[in-house]
């Protein structure tokens, strides 16, 4: 049996264990009926889905960070939710866009449509969001969480139905990566009623964008079929005129059964099923800054070649049951699949004398006559040896899979009222890398090939990784306090094994295996003191903790004391949060990448950084102003002061040289963004402003090299949108409205620049 029909066939026993091991009816009455007060269209995360099926919100908030606005309140820490209704107003398909009205949040661009997101929370690493737990309805989403968790799949941002940012003392509920904080995308939820939605967009860079779902409830059966299609020519140039553009279709399909007559008891089960297939023209090969302030959306003639190519399969089966009054059960067994080839410019070979050379080398001091020569030939403006070009096949193949199951309890004891929340999940995930090289030279401004490398001599080797998981978190009720204490464990087994380069079959054996064990125990303690209705108060302190690598031969684990204090008020329609946080690390990891343009040691290599102090102030303010009866002005402002620096002085190959008091690079010190709209009965018109200061792309002190400045800059979006029928609207949208050119960043090699001005326009018609 192949190693993937034999996961398959784990999960299908899994799920018919746990679900035979829940099923058991009880006996029901009028006092086991479900009491809770309904949800405001306006502030519930999936809507619809909260009354489709008697059993569809048993337990909606297990999987899910925070699932609406009203309970907000009661959360002891920072905590975002954006809402259908939000992402209605821009219908933006870049996450990077999304989350920019969330206070803590640091994105990277890279390639200017949030094809490869780069996200970290409150000053953690932002490399490929690999530093954060990002999840899918509620279950982990990163190709290999464990064993490689750097996020080149991630779920499509325009087909999702809301976002939930978890921050602070209460994200130990969602590890394994506790430090700054859990991202859940939450998809499509199956509606109540039958119908459907199709939206068609078009505009800029000869985009062209559907996305259509159609579903329903029956009785005891709820279905959903949706697809997002997207894709255009790219807003960068080739010489040749090629595409730098991307092609991306997305399928999910979700059923739902109610099984509360045929098994008893109140309780349902949902299968979903998905499918993303990305072809993207898209290179790491920037530009010099003599040639990014000529022309910054020119691309060099050597990344003619560079193309990413995936697919993702996820298959879910949740199961939940109300056990009784106050006990309910929510099962979920997962598998995800990915694979992947990036065929992208690797190395170089000028026989100029310096050997076989990284880009980077090129880029850090291009008026060197060497690297001028070197830069003709990039561009095409020059002819090289052969083998000079090496694009290297970044294939690698994913899996994961895993079992969770949270059981809640609520039970009063004295005057405390307390909602347990007991859980376990084991999950495993591999990543497999089969790669090599093909070597081309320049002729004539084009790449031409001139040998190919056998498969495998470029990496051989499989990373492995198998976790138990659990945590206890109980929220405890007494008066005017909320007490929420919590504590994780987390044990993990990791291994590689490596395979000779000239073996690609694995006939011989492997040539190496090494092992990393990590047993983490994350406790952690938030409260809310609610001084009034309206005012509470917010502090919280937990561990942070993040699990090295299964490459990591001579890394520890990156750990923290993360403490945070703040105020959350709410009155009528306006909401203000201020949260002051402060991460103090006994060790920072980093982690060698391509996306950094790594040069020591293999890929996947970890690296000590020490001690590092985060602290910060988030901000946000969410009101809606009534002009009259029909006209109001929605407004949301979201800001974040950050400053991060170094607690210790060292060197090493992956940091550099680093004193005591640098500043981590990629973490701007301000962050703002001011949405605001005006909206009429049938009209709507939204202005957002995302203000970021500069940064450095290399840890250091005082001013930024220019070699080394992420620019700071101002984008306004401005969106439009009309109401011709009760089913139909049209709208428009406008990003980056003034145009605004910008070196977004620099890493690997060389600056690239952020997405210019793109118009787009379309409809949305219901049915």
């Amino acid at each position: 049996m192949s190693q993937s029909n034999k996961v398959i066939f784990n999960a299908a026993v899994l799920l018919a264990l746990s679900t035979g091991g829940s099923l058991f009816p009880y006996s029901a009455n009028a006092e086991d009926k479900d009491n809770s007060q309904p949800v405001k269209v306006a502030d519930a995360v999936v809507v619809e889905d909260q009354s489709a099926l008697p059993g569809a919100n048993l337990a909606i908030e297990r999987m899910t960070v925070i699932g609406t606005r009203l309970r907000l309140a009661s959360i002891p820490g920072a905590a975002s939710l954006i809402t259908k209704e939000d992402l209605e107003i821009n219908l933006y398909d870049d996450i990077h866009r999304i989350l920019r009205q969330v206070p803590g949040v640091y994105i990277q661009e890279e390639d200017g449509f949030g094809l490869r997101p780069n996200i970290g929370i409150r000053g953690t690493g932002l490399d490929r969001s690999s530093n954060i737990t990002l999840m899918e309805d509620g279950v982990l989403i990163a190709p290999a969480p464990y064993a490689a968790p750097a996020a080149y799949y991630f779920p499509t941002a325009g087909r999702l139905e809301a976002v939930e940012v978890r921050k602070g003392s209460s994200s130990i509920k969602f590890g394994p990566r506790t430090t700054g904080g859990a991202i859940n995308l939450i998809s499509t939820s199956i509606p109540s009623d039958l119908g459907g939605q199709v939206t068609g967009r078009f505009g800029s860079f000869n985009h062209k964008e559907l996305r259509g779902n159609i579903g329903g409830t029956f009785d005891d059966f709820g279905f959903l079929l949706e697809t997002f299609q997207a894709n255009n020519s790219g807003f960068k140039h080739l010489p040749n005129g090629g595409d730098t553009g991307f092609d991306i279709e997305d399928y999910l399909a979700k059923f739902r059964f109610d099984l509360s007559e045929t098994l008893g008891g109140k309780q349902s089960i949902e299968f979903k099923v998905g499918l993303t297939d990305q072809t993207s023209n898209e290179t790491y090969l920037g530009l010099t800054d003599a040639d990014f302030a000529a022309d910054p959306l020119q691309r060099y003639a050597a990344s003619a070649n560079d193309i990413f190519t995936s697919r993702h399969y996820q298959f879910q089966a949740t199961h939940k049951i109300k056990l009784s009054r106050s006990a309910d059960l929510t099962t979920v067994v997962y598998y995800n699949n990915f694979e992947r080839d990036w065929f992208k410019l690797d190395d170089l070979d000028f026989g100029d004398g310096r050997g076989r050379i990284r880009p980077n080398e090129v880029f850090a001091d291009p008026t060197n006559p060497l690297n001028v020569a070197a830069i003709a030939i990039l561009k095409g403006e020059a002819d090289s040896i052969d083998d000079a070009i090496q694009l290297r096949h970044n294939a690698r193949s994913y899996f994961s899979f895993g079992v969770q199951s949270i059981l809640g309890l609520k039970f009063s004891t004295g005057s405390a009222r307390h909602n347990l929340e007991i859980s376990f999940r084991y999950h495993e995930d591999q990543e497999d890398r089969l790669q090599n090289r093909e070597k081309f030279k320049i002729e004539n401004g084009t790449l031409v090939l001139t040998s190919v490398d056998p498969l495998g001599s470029q990496g051989n080797r499989v990373a492995d990784a198998k976790a138990f998981a659990g945590y206890v978190q109980d929220e405890i009720s007494v008066g005017k306090l909320v007490i929420v204490p919590g504590i994780r464990l987390e044990v993990i087994e990791l291994s590689r094994t490596d395979f000779s380069t000239s073996d690609p079959n694995r006939l011989l054996g492997p040539t190496g295996f090494r092992t990393n064990t990590v047993t983490a125990v994350i406790p952690g303690v938030g409260v809310v003191y609610k001084i009034n209705p309206k005012l509470s108060l917010i502090a919280g302190v937990h561990r942070g903790f993040s699990p090295p690598g299964p490459s990591s031969a001579n890394a520890d684990i990156e750990e923290s004391v993360n403490f945070e204090g703040g105020f959350r008020y709410q009155k009528n329609g306006l909401f203000v949060e201020a949260i002051g946080f402060y991460n103090n690390y006994s060790n920072l990891l980093g982690t060698c990448t391509n996306s950094i343009g790594c040069t020591v040691g293999d890929i996947g290599d970890q690296f000590n950084g020490g001690k590092v102090k985060v602290k910060g102030l988030e901000f946000q303010v969410r009101e809606t102003f009534d002009i009259s009866r029909d006209v109001y002005v929605p407004l949301n402002i979201a800001y974040t002061l950050t400053k991060a620096t170094f607690g210790s002085t060292f060197s090493n190959g992956f940091f550099g040289s680093v004193t005591a008091g640098d500043e981590l690079p990629y973490v701007p010190r301000h962050q703002l963004t001011i949405s605001a709209g005006l909206h009429g009965n049938k009209w709507a018109a939204d202005v957002v402003m995302n203000y970021v200061s500069v940064s450095r792309a290399v840890a250091g002190a005082g001013s930024i090299p220019n070699l080394e400045t992420i620019d700071g800059r101002v984008l306004v979006d401005l969106a439009l949108s009309y109401q011709v029928h009760k089913k139909v609207r049209v709208f428009a949208t406008i990003e980056n409205l003034f145009d605004e050119i910008y070196v977004a960043a620099r890493r690997p090699y060389g600056a690239r620049p952020g997405k210019p001005r793109a118009v787009f326009g379309g409809l949305t018609a219901t049915f």
